[in-house]
């Protein structure tokens, strides 16, 4: 919703910016600049398949490192130029008083200078954030640490900070919100905070009859094991080509993308794939590290396009703040573009690292060795 926001700001199409945001967080799922929680995820799933061939290799969760870091630098043009040159010229243009929300009718021109009232509610909103990070890291350090536990074990210390975390953005949003609204005028009182929340959840009221949908499909083809029989046909396909490196990997690519339209979940498609995948391209000469970074390149390029994926619904409901009118087959209409592009810049992406064989992190070769 922030982005929808800024691009209005700058006089922009919303629904674009809220599009171009989707695509960069989900589209490019694993591109990143260092790497986090999910290579930490995914390598622990791909040494356990690599045991199977070679039970003294370790997983390093740095071994996509240098990939992951191009992958953002070709993914950022291309999420450029799908949001500037073919999603944008062709959304409907907001038309004033359409929108659901409200919060989609407070938007200036990019060349109205703010009030006195909004200068002074960004200062106090400020000062009620600093307030409140201070108040969560006084209860970090000050006597008695309700919020570390030191007596636990030093990788569980931080587990009460984690768990308060959710508690703590929303106090944060909700200071910072109304320090704000009382000084701008647009809080006048506790009620108008409570018709504000209620705003927001009517807002939720799409999102939460289409989850509730979803769920009920995601549950029958779980229990009909499909997504697992595909995914094993596939592997088994895949196995028997016996296709050159890159256009294999591009295959597998191409593979994990079409498994994400069914299960959503990078880890459990991953937790499918491994056991088959990872052995296989390490008798062929691939390493456990290549091939957690074609499945990463297929799994993020259609995240952006299957409504079984948990935000899916929810950037629809961000969209209809501005446009009512716009619904599932839009958005999905709307980020499929950005799924094609990512896939086949990734795919190239791949083609590329292997053809020339560059390591894709520290200590992680394209080729893999049994001596």
């Amino acid at each position: 919703p922030l982005a929808g926001v800024i691009f209005a700001a700058a006089g922009r199409h919303p629904i674009a910016g809220i599009t171009a945001a989707f695509a960069g967080v989900s589209g490019g799922f694993s591109a990143n600049i260092l790497p986090g929680q999910l290579d930490a995820l995914l390598f622990g799933i791909t040494e356990a398949a690599a045991e199977t061939i070679l039970p003294t290799w370790d997983a390093n969760i740095a071994g996509n490192a240098y990939f992951i870091i191009a992958m953002t630098f070709v993914f950022l043009p291309v999420i450029w130029y799908v949001t500037d040159k073919i999603i944008e010229p062709h959304l409907a243009p907001i038309i004033p008083g359409e929108a659901e929300s409200s919060t989609a009718g407070i938007i200036k021109g990019p060349d109205t200078s703010l009030t006195q009232g909004e200068i002074q509610g960004l200062k106090r909103a400020g000062m009620a954030c600093l307030g409140i990070v201070a108040l969560w890291v006084f209860l970090c350090v000050g006597p008695g640490t309700p919020l570390i536990n030191e007596d636990a074990n030093p990788e569980a210390r931080l587990n009460p900070l984690y768990q308060s975390l959710v508690a703590g953005f929303f106090i944060l949003f909700l200071a910072a919100g109304w320090a704000y609204g009382s000084a701008s005028g647009s809080i006048n009182n506790h009620r108008d905070v409570v018709r504000m929340m209620s705003e927001s959840m009517s807002d939720l009221s799409y999102y939460l009859v289409l989850a509730f949908a979803a769920a009920h499909f995601v549950a029958m083809f779980n229990w009909s094991n499909l997504g697992l029989i595909f995914a094993i046909k596939g592997a088994a396909v895949l196995e028997g080509s016996s296709l050159p490196d890159s256009i294999l990997l591009a295959l597998i690519i191409l593979f994990g993308a079409s498994i994400n339209l069914f299960i959503g979940s990078a880890s459990a498609k991953w937790a499918l794939l491994a056991p088959v995948l990872v052995p296989m391209l390490m008798l062929l000469g691939l390493s456990p590290e290549m091939s957690t970074a074609a499945y990463r390149v297929g799994d993020g390029a259609t995240n952006i396009i299957t409504p079984l994926m948990p935000y899916f619904p929810l950037i629809l409901v961000f969209c209809q703040r501005w446009q009512k009118e716009f619904g599932l087959g839009s958005l999905a209409a709307t980020m499929l573009p950005y799924s094609i592009l990512l896939l086949i810049a990734g795919i190239a992406i791949t083609m590329v690292w292997v053809i020339l064989g560059l390591p894709l992190g520290p200590g992680a070769p394209v080729e893999f060795s049994m001596q």
